[in-house]
């Protein structure tokens, strides 16, 4: 979601020499702004390996300018809802990258989760705020990306580390991306309203595959298919023994999606 918004700040001072200024430059024209809507049907929607529902549809609108990213991405549930969970799921994204050469770059960014129908009475919170920084590192055309993410809500780090790499198709004149992913995550406070607070613990990962279709200049078909599984995940409260989180399972994802951009 995976899935993040975010303000960023940039300043600089350009020093001028004592005995005279320097022609001033010609303001830098500002970026345009290229917008894309992708509608994504999946037959599971997986979070960082727990299932929260299954069939669903997933919409995208996100705009980019320059270095900077931000959108709305949802989830609306088409089968097996899970009981109290909120349909749909509403989430702001953004995010800055900042180059620091060829194949590196950090990119600070943030996600804001909301729940406009959560059952608050079960433990389950409207919204989350969960900022996150990654570093992408290129090496062999492997896309590297090691990244953390912390919620301040349910006040909780998750690692994540990802690995994605491009299969040239050229005679489809597309190509197959492979993605490979592992994470962890602790919470502190994983249940809305309740005392003792409830921590909540696990690992996750996934291996996937997409194959973009394009169908013009502007739109293109996204094919995929992945298997994600979550494992060793708990939840305790208090002094009570751990439980098994049932959330936590292994599940084949297919997906379908249209986007095109303006």
């Amino acid at each position: 979601m995976n899935h993040k918004l975010t303000l960023v700040l940039l300043g600089a001072a350009v020093a001028l020499p004592a005995f005279g200024q320097a022609p001033a430059a010609p303001a830098a024209a500002a970026p345009a702004v290229a917008i894309t809507a992708t509608g994504t049907f999946v037959t599971q929607y997986m979070f960082r390996g727990q299932r929260l529902n299954a069939g669903g549809f997933q919409p995208t609108i996100e705009a980019a300018a320059g270095d900077f990213t931000a959108g709305v991405w949802g989830n609306f549930v088409i089968d097996d809802q899970v009981p109290g969970s909120s349909d749909p799921e509403l989430d702001l994204y953004g995010s800055y990258t900042m180059a620091l050469g060829k194949d590196l770059s950090i990119v600070p960014g943030a996600t804001l989760y909301t729940y406009p129908k959560a059952d608050k009475a079960a433990g389950f919170y409207k919204s989350t705020f969960e900022p996150s920084v990654a570093v992408n590192y290129t090496v062999e055309g492997i896309k590297f990306t090691p990244k953390v993410y912390y919620d301040v809500t349910l006040r909780g780090a998750t690692y994540e580390v990802t690995a994605a790499y491009a299969v040239a198709l050229k005679d489809l004149g597309t190509e197959l991306g492979l993605t490979a992913q592992f994470g962890t995550f602790l919470l502190k406070d994983a249940a809305n309203g309740v005392s003792p607070a409830v921590k909540s613990w696990g690992d996750y990962w996934l291996l996937g595959a997409s194959l973009p279709v394009q169908i013009n200049k502007e739109s293109k078909v996204i094919l995929g298919v992945a298997y994600t599984e979550g494992r060793n995940a708990y939840v305790k409260q208090g002094n009570t023994p751990k439980g098994v989180n049932t959330l936590a399972v292994g599940r084949w994802v297919a997906s379908v999606g249209y986007s095109v951009s303006f």
